[in-house]
């Protein structure tokens, strides 16, 4: 039988369970005066919910499943996503798996709302004549500081709404807790030191409690600061990090203009987006805790030590703050101007580096260590001793700084605190305080002067705290200045090179300068033309260019393969500049299909380009993985464009399609021209500049390359100096004609007028031929003649040992001959394939070329 048991219940057990009664009968209640119907319908709901719910878990479950699985594809392929409304959806490696990033571009809306802040500064802001980057404006703490920055935030924060805004607001609300903490703090502080006095054990033993409670929210509290001022640093250098290469990187070349054409952050712009951009970032951050942060202390805590102090140590505070910060400013060094100085320095140190890295086999080859050490030695003590100087300037200020603000407030902190005591009437509620516990006990007075004394004293610390970071503050500004006119000079160049707003208040436009750029470029032309276009070599902004053809005008249309020829540095690669859009059209008209790759004309430059990635990014590049599947192409094309370059064994041997090397270092010179051949057949354009395409590679593979292109119906423009090239082209533009080189003039190859020429050629050198034997025979009657000497009034014959004579003399002819029988073959194939050409010609193509082939 079971026994009842005696323990009794608490009331808080008892006031649970009758809670639990009550409603338990009240839902049984309710679920007995419900139909048979309602519970029906009830209990199907709830099926259903945990059914949906089931199914949902199960979908989101499979997404994000197939998500990662994206993700790791991506990654390995090097590839992205396009999504409808332009953005891209990258995945980048992180921990164990991937993360999925989607980047948006930036509206040219905005960039046409924020060119007036970049480009058409306000004048009373000091920023030169009113267009920028100003070289005359120093930094510093001016208007055009104020200017610059507000500029920069206008990017970093474009709504209130962003992510940016909510990060500062969170920061904003951790600073306020801390002011607050530390004001309990504060006062905690006084109670603690007020019971050990007193000798009230258990009062002293609950403080320290708090103490310690308190001590790990303000403890958590201070690491969020910190992390959210990190997450603020970090969220401003993606906003402007993703603007920055927006202007940086399109499709108006600006990334090519920046450094060949315009010149106004001179060859560093990786300096500027890179560490300049970081460190203003971090600075931008910084600052809203070291100025915001402080100056609420500074409110917050005056206004405590008013009540407790009085008036009169108020006006002492105030006082003393404008004294320090007129001292400090005064004797400060120009801190923005030495570090845009030091910023410019490090980028060219950097620079150097980065160039020799770029060039080391070059390097190598001439043993150039040694001149190069010199440079960057140069170049390295040229920053030393700047910083050097930095720091001896900083000595005397950081003596100056930290005895006032350390030191000379501490004692003066210590003096206010004393009148209360010393001075009661002056002293605001302590004093009242005081006068009123005069006549109490002695003791009892005594603890509540010493637990106000710590109060007050907490609180002067952390206002000597607040306000000594208000002054350091002043040097974190200055340095501020210097990084905020660096990536404001950045922008505002970025901005003047995408708007071509070059121009030149109160002179006139230099000849050939950016600002005198009156040509016009078409696109969306079927074929290639120029009309009365100068070739001119573009100088650095704002200095003009030096022509070197003084107007050129042909058509090149489909099917009209033209070899451009010349001597060298006469300008043939200058009209490929032209055409591409790198160098302006100063003059005249340039017409050029519309699009670049497929369907559209391609440029392949003299240096064959490799990016990084996987092998198969080599071949379609400039396209993804995304943009080759949208063509519908695969691995199979691909293969098939490097065979027909003649490097299908690359897969096998480098291991495969997804293989990430250094190609530019893996591949040889004539592997990376034709590379860049197979990215020409697989992208297939209409037209094809090839610059000196094929100088690495053999004659018989050259040979099979350009017939591949051309039955792939790409119209071919070739430039080289090569003059077996001439049989795949149907036009030969001469370059380099005249007295001063300047003259040029359009050939059709295979006329009788250049047949004529070969056959005059020929007939010279069989003339040649004939003499070889005659030239021997005078040689050998030569070299007798000068081994004969005088010796003591006698002639006597010295001559080289007779086997060294002969192999000279044999070597010495067999070059010769070699030299003149080469000239001769290729001269003779130049006919035959004149004569093939010919024969081959119907009268109809004739009639077609002449009519709508190069136009002069």
């Amino acid at each position: 039988m079971a026994v009842q048991s005696t323990l009794r219940h608490s009331a808080a057990e008892e006031a649970i369970a009758a809670f639990v009664e009550k409603y338990g009968e009240l839902i049984r209640t309710k679920l007995r005066n419900t139909s048979k119907t309602t519970r029906l319908l009830c209990t199907l709901a709830l099926a259903t919910s945990i059914i949906l719910a089931g199914e949902g878990t199960r979908r989101k479950w499979k997404r994000k499943r197939e998500e990662r699985e994206t993700g790791r594809k991506l990654v390995r392929t090097n590839s992205w996503l396009h999504n409808k409304d332009g953005s891209r959806t990258i995945y980048v490696p992180y921990k164990d798996g991937t993360s999925k990033v989607v980047i948006s571009s930036t509206k040219p809306l905005t960039f046409e709302a924020h060119r007036r802040l970049f480009l058409n500064p306000p004048r009373v802001s000091g920023l030169g004549d009113g267009h920028v980057p100003a070289a005359q404006t120093k930094p510093g703490l001016n208007l055009a500081f104020l200017h610059q920055f507000l500029s920069l935030m206008s990017i970093m924060i474009p709504r209130w709404t962003s992510k940016e805004a909510g990060l500062l607001v969170s920061h904003g609300a951790f600073l306020m807790l801390r002011t607050y903490l530390s004001l309990v703090v504060a006062r905690l502080d006084g109670e603690i030191v007020r019971d050990l006095v007193a000798g009230n054990g258990k009062a002293f033993l609950l403080g320290l409690a708090k103490w310690c409670g308190l001590g790990g929210f303000a403890s958590y509290t201070n690491a969020m600061i910190k992390y959210l001022e990190s997450k603020v640093s970090i969220a401003f250098r993606t906003r402007l990090t993703r603007y920055i290469h927006d202007l940086y990187l399109n499709d108006n070349l600006n990334y090519y203009k920046l450094h060949n054409l315009d010149g106004g952050v001179g060859q560093g712009a990786d300096q500027f987006i890179t560490q300049d951009l970081t460190q203003f970032c971090a600075a931008a951050a910084n600052l809203y805790s070291s100025l915001g942060k402080p100056f609420v202390d500074i409110c917050v805590f005056n206004y405590q030590l008013y009540r407790s102090l009085g008036p009169l140590a108020l006006t002492g505070l105030l006082s003393n703050y404008f004294l320090t910060a007129s001292i400090l400013r005064k004797l400060s060094p120009p801190f923005g101007k030495l570090k845009a100085v030091e910023g410019r320095k490090e980028g060219d140190f950097r620079s150097l580096h980065a160039r020799l890295i770029a060039n080391a086999e070059e390097v190598a080859f001439y043993g150039g260590a040694e001149m190069e050490k010199t440079f960057l030695n140069k170049e390295f003590k040229s920053l030393k001793n700047w910083m050097e100087g930095i720091y001896m300037l900083k000595i005397r200020y950081n003596i100056l700084e930290d005895f006032i603000l350390k030191y000379s407030w501490s004692a003066y902190g210590y003096l206010l605190s004393s009148l209360p005591v010393f001075l009661p009437a002056w002293g605001g509620l302590g004093g009242a305080t005081e006068v009123a516990g005069a006549s109490g006990v002695k003791g009892g007075r005594e603890r509540e002067r010493m637990k106000d004394f710590i109060t007050n004293k907490r609180l002067m610390l952390s206002l000597a705290d607040a306000g000594g970071r208000m002054m350091y503050s002043i040097k974190d500004l200055s340095e501020l200045a210097g990084y905020t006119s660096r990536v404001y000079t950045l922008i505002s160049t970025l901005h003047r090179a995408h708007a071509n707003a070059y121009y030149v208040r109160g002179r006139e436009n230099e000849l050939y300068s950016l600002s005198d750029v009156q040509g016009t470029i078409q696109k969306g032309f079927d074929g290639v033309r120029l009309e009365n276009v100068p070739i001119v070599a573009p100088g650095l902004w704002p200095q003009g260019g030096e022509e070197l053809l003084e107007s050129l005008s042909l058509i090149v249309r489909r099917g009209d393969h033209l070899l451009i020829s010349g001597p060298n540095g006469i300008g043939k690669s200058a009209i490929a500049r032209v055409i591409a859009g790198l160098w302006p059209v100063y003059r005249g008209l340039v017409s050029r299909p519309k699009n670049n790759g497929e369907d559209g004309i391609m440029f392949l430059p003299q240096r064959p380009y490799l990016s990084i990635g996987t092998l198969r990014d080599q071949v379609i590049y400039p396209d993804g993985e995304a943009d080759m599947r949208e063509k519908r192409k695969s691995e199979y094309d691909l293969k098939r464009a490097l065979e027909q370059a003649k490097l299908g064994y690359l897969p096998d041997r480098e291991g495969g399609w997804d293989t990430r090397k250094e190609w530019k270092d893996v591949l040889s010179g004539g592997e990376k021209q034709r590379l860049a051949i197979a990215r020409l057949l697989y992208h297939e354009p209409q037209y094809a500049f090839i610059d000196e395409g094929t100088s690495a590679v053999s004659s018989d593979v050259e040979g099979l390359l350009y017939e591949t292109c051309k039955e792939k119906g790409i119209t071919l423009i070739t430039i080289s100096t090569r003059a077996s090239l001439k049989k795949y082209h149907t036009y030969n533009l001469v370059l380099g004609l005249g007295e001063r080189g300047d003259e040029w003039e359009v050939q059709r190859i295979g006329t009788e007028r250049e047949k004529m020429a070969v056959e005059k050629e020929l007939h010279d050198l069989r003339e040649r031929l004939a003499q070889v034997e005659k030239w021997k025979k005078r040689r050998e009657e030569i070299e007798t003649e000068l081994n004969k000497v005088w010796v003591g009034g006698q002639e006597e014959e010295l001559g080289a040992p007779v086997y060294v004579k002969e192999e000279q003399n044999e070597q010495d002819h067999q070059t010769e001959a070699e030299e003149t029988q080469d000239e001769y073959q290729e001269a003779q194939s130049r006919v035959m394939s004149d004569d093939e050409g010919d024969e081959t010609e119907t009268e109809e193509q004739r009639t077609r070329t002449e009519g709508s082939g190069i136009v002069v």
